[in-house]
């Protein structure tokens, strides 16, 4: 092949997220003929270990899926058991619930800004090389981070696989000296929130506009977190015992994540995708703090997918506010339950986006199939789609090195779940 050279670049993984993966390239007069997001991560099958389990063990177990966001999965099983076993938990249950959620919502999105997006967008290698020059941002992050380990822990008993929630509620009440003290911590948050608004939108970030298709839940009345509808930008409006009727899953030959497609289009879940579809339903302090930024929504860059981040951070605080200001405890914490056979599928907005959930359990309560569809997977296409638009509107003429960085910073804007969130990429690339 006339001019033909193949280059094999090999960055070692740095283990903050469990995972690896490489991206392969064919392309030709500055246009890509082939795009391959390999990732090697390896299946842990958790539905096959769930199957002949009781129900009270389900959240424990799920929890062990990710260890950045364990209150999205115990959130989204427990509202797929209670649907299965007919239960209501009270309003007070479900207040503290998205209480909870709050916190998980603040400690994820406050590690990617500012450990795993912010050295991108300022040019360091890493978050450690970046707090040299610029430590009030490293430490604020750091500050809502902890906070929202501290709104997990007040539930959860502990902020890394919380074991205080259960089927009906929770396993006891948060004690209301703790709750005050949490309750302190987030208003001396406040200000930091609403400054990594203005923060985020003052980063010089790439201009790259695309046509893509938003999805996640919509609340009547609330910004999406807990439950809603599913909702798209292209018309979408179901609910989420509909997700398998118009949602498809493939497997492909380079990947050992599945692939996810809506009516068979690519599409995002996530906060960017949250907030084109919901941003009327912020707090007004958020909405104000999003309009002062001067940000047309719906946005179509992705980039600004680090902006969403901060918002969402900043709407978290508010809510977690408004909910924990008049928190009184009830015993017992939880609604009593009923085992029996049925089946039932719960939806939640975890951090990276849209999580579902489906369980078929038997007359003991036993799990009998369960189906689990995380959002990195569900982002898979949308990843392969943004990586081809943006490596070629940046230029292929580049080196290995610049489209290795491009394409990790385009990776990490959707904070998948692998070990892709970090400078991971083996690039390999053939031009003729």
């Amino acid at each position: 092949m006339t001019g033909h050279r193949e280059i094999r670049i090999e960055v070692p993984v740095l283990a903050r997220v469990e995972g690896e993966g490489a991206l392969d390239l064919i392309a030709s007069g500055g246009r890509i003929e082939t795009l391959r997001l390999r990732i090697f991560e390896p299946p842990r099958y958790f539905e096959k270990f769930l199957e002949g389990r009781g129900y009270g063990e389900v959240l424990d177990i799920v929890a062990r899926i990710c260890g950045i966001c364990p209150v999205a999965y115990q959130m989204t099983a427990v509202q797929a058991l209670e649907q299965a076993f007919g239960v209501e938990p009270s309003p007070w249950v479900l207040r503290l619930r998205r209480l909870m959620y709050c916190g998980e919502w603040l400690q994820s999105h406050a590690l990617h800004i500012h450990l795993l997006a912010l050295p991108d967008f300022l040019g360091f290698d890493n978050g450690i090389a970046m707090a040299a020059k610029h430590p009030d941002a490293v430490r604020r992050g750091l500050r809502l981070q902890r906070l929202g380990n501290d709104l997990i822990k007040l539930f959860g008993g502990r902020s890394v696989h919380p074991v205080g929630m259960r089927v009906g509620g929770f396993h006891r009440a948060p004690d209301p000296e703790q709750a005050a003290r949490v309750l302190a911590e987030l208003r001396s948050a406040l200000h930091d929130a609403e400054a990594l608004v203005g923060f985020t939108a003052g980063l010089e970030l790439p201009e790259d506009d695309q046509d893509f298709l938003s999805v996640a839940l919509r609340h009547e009345h609330e910004y999406p977190m807990f439950s809603g509808r599913i909702v798209s930008d292209g018309g979408l409006d179901i609910p989420i015992e509909g997700f398998p009727d118009r949602f498809r899953e493939s497997h492909v030959a380079h990947s050992t994540a599945l692939y996810a497609h809506l009516d068979e289009r690519p599409y995002l879940v996530g906060p960017l995708a949250r907030l084109n579809l919901n941003h009327d339903r912020l707090s007004a302090p958020a909405r104000a703090a999003l309009a002062a930024t001067g940000l047309r929504l719906p946005s179509r860059n992705m980039f600004h997918s680090v902006i969403a981040r901060a918002v969402e951070i900043h709407e978290a605080v508010l809510e977690a506010i408004r909910l924990l200001e008049d928190y009184h405890p009830e015993e017992p914490a939880f609604v009593p339950v009923e085992p029996g056979a049925g089946s039932g599928c719960g939806a939640t907005e975890a951090p990276r986006g849209m999580l579902w959930h489906r369980y078929e359990l038997d007359d003991e309560g036993k799990v009998l199939s369960a189906w689990i569809v995380p959002p990195t997977s569900q982002n898979q296409a949308r990843i392969e789609d943004d990586l081809r638009r943006s490596l070629e509107a940046f230029g292929l003429h580049h080196d290995d090195d610049a489209l290795r960085l491009r394409g990790e910073t385009v990776i990490r804007n959707y904070d998948p779940c692998i070990s892709c969130a970090t400078h991971f990429l083996k690039v390999r690339v053939q031009r003729h």
